[in-house]
């Protein structure tokens, strides 16, 4: 089955035994359009990183998070300008001011695991 949805990975990283870096594989092995973003990252499984939120280019379907709410306090407008159909709080970067804002934005709100949802046909 080939997906074309894109999914921001927000908290990527190069680091094999992080989730986010996981994630960003199994997308890519499922068809999706990761799109992951980091600061300071060039290219993680030859994806081309966003270093911004602000940098994202076109429609986004889902924005799934690897950060700490404390840093993702101040991505949460960055975030709902994207218009994702929803936003996926891994473990550990649940954030009562995402749900809010994603509420206010008729955003989907999941608080899950990217992995088990891609690993389980749920995603």
């Amino acid at each position: 089955m080939s997906r074309k949805e894109r999914v921001v990975v927000l908290g990527a990283s190069d680091d094999p035994a992080k989730y986010s870096n996981m994630a960003l594989a199994s997308l890519i092995e499922r068809g999706y359009d990761p799109v992951p973003v980091h600061p300071s990252l060039k290219e993680v499984h030859g994806v081309k990183i966003v270093n911004r939120l602000e940098d994202v280019v076109g429609p986004v379907d889902t924005v799934t998070l690897y950060v700490n709410p404390r840093r993702l306090a101040g991505m949460i407008d960055a975030i709902v300008s994207l218009k994702p159909r929803r936003v996926i709080a891994n473990p550990g970067s649940e954030s009562e001011e995402m749900r809010e804002a994603s509420s206010r934005n008729g955003i989907e709100y999941v608080e899950a695991c990217t992995l088990v949802m891609l690993s389980t046909g749920v995603f």
